[in-house]
């Protein structure tokens, strides 16, 4: 299992992937991109590649997170086209730094249409553009909701006919965000089984490249998605030590969003999560 954390590009592909190393991961996350904007970023190519040939060396495994303001079920048609053209910027960049692919979220349809199903029409359409004739090898990967605004998004259910529905499915993988999964309300620390179970069912688990690690300030069901270090929330420890001896998750990279400890790293809750996984079953 490689652990690790979301870290900055501030300085450079290259130099972030040096920093997770630094901090102990074996993994990491990084935005592609100004975090807050849609806006095509003309890259820098040759760190890209650099950053490539390092993970390799070291057996690092890294993943991109597509910008805050990607959403998937945007009506206008404007801003529709602008994160179609942000999302193949992600995955440009996600391929040059030889990334898993880019974590996205599920659609929020925030529009005046009665229509429930319209929101997801819209988002298979965008998928289906971005995903038309990409030939690299990154993916998208579509991340379960919190329900934070809306339930659209939170159910493994969703997530499967979405992608069976793409034209070209076999683009798409699915990041897992416990957090998410346990406010929305489908795991409750105590049904993981089922839950388990469920995907089995649903033929999720093969598409699952990635897996998000984090503990929740509030309780299942909440639906508010405000996530807290890794045994100190309302998931706790040893909900969490069983969901990681999971066999599903034996062989993913995992990926903290948790807060940063005081010296400003997560080192030490690597450190821990090393250890938790290290205690499975």
């Amino acid at each position: 299992m490689k652990v690790g954390c979301h870290v900055s590009v501030r300085h450079g592909y290259l130099a972030a992937a040096q920093a997770a190393r630094a901090s102990g991961a074996e993994a990491y996350q990084y935005f592609p991109k100004n975090p807050r904007s849609l806006a095509v970023k003309s890259f820098n190519e040759r760190d890209a590649l650099a950053c490539r040939r390092y993970c390799r060396e070291h057996g690092l495994v890294s993943v991109a997170h597509a910008p805050y303001p990607t959403n998937l079920s945007v009506a206008d048609r404007a801003l529709y086209q602008k994160t179609v053209a942000s999302l193949r910027n992600d995955l440009e960049i996600a391929e040059a730094c030889g990334s898993l692919g880019v974590v996205v979220h599920f659609g929020r349809y925030k529009g005046t249409i009665r229509d429930p199903l319209y929101g997801y029409r819209v988002m298979i359409e965008m998928l289906d553009e971005v995903l038309a004739d990409w030939p690299g090898q990154a993916l998208l990967l579509l991340e379960n909701n919190a329900g934070q605004g809306g339930k659209m998004g939170t159910t493994l259910e969703e997530l499967t006919q979405i992608r069976q529905l793409l034209r070209s499915p076999e683009k798409l993988g699915f990041c897992l965000d416990t957090c998410h999964l346990f406010v929305s309300g489908v795991w409750n620390g105590r049904n993981g089984d089922a839950v388990l179970q469920r995907a089995r069912e649903l033929d999720y688990l093969p598409h699952l490249k990635v897996l998000h690690l984090n503990d929740a300030q509030f309780p299942s069901g909440s639906c508010r998605d405000r996530h807290a270090p890794i045994g100190r929330g309302r998931i706790g420890e040893d909900a969490l030590r069983t969901l990681l001896s999971a066999s599903p998750f034996a062989e993913l990279p995992v990926i903290l969003e948790t807060p940063a400890q005081p010296d400003g790293s997560h080192a030490a809750e690597i450190a821990f999560v090393k250890r938790l996984a290290a205690k499975r079953a």
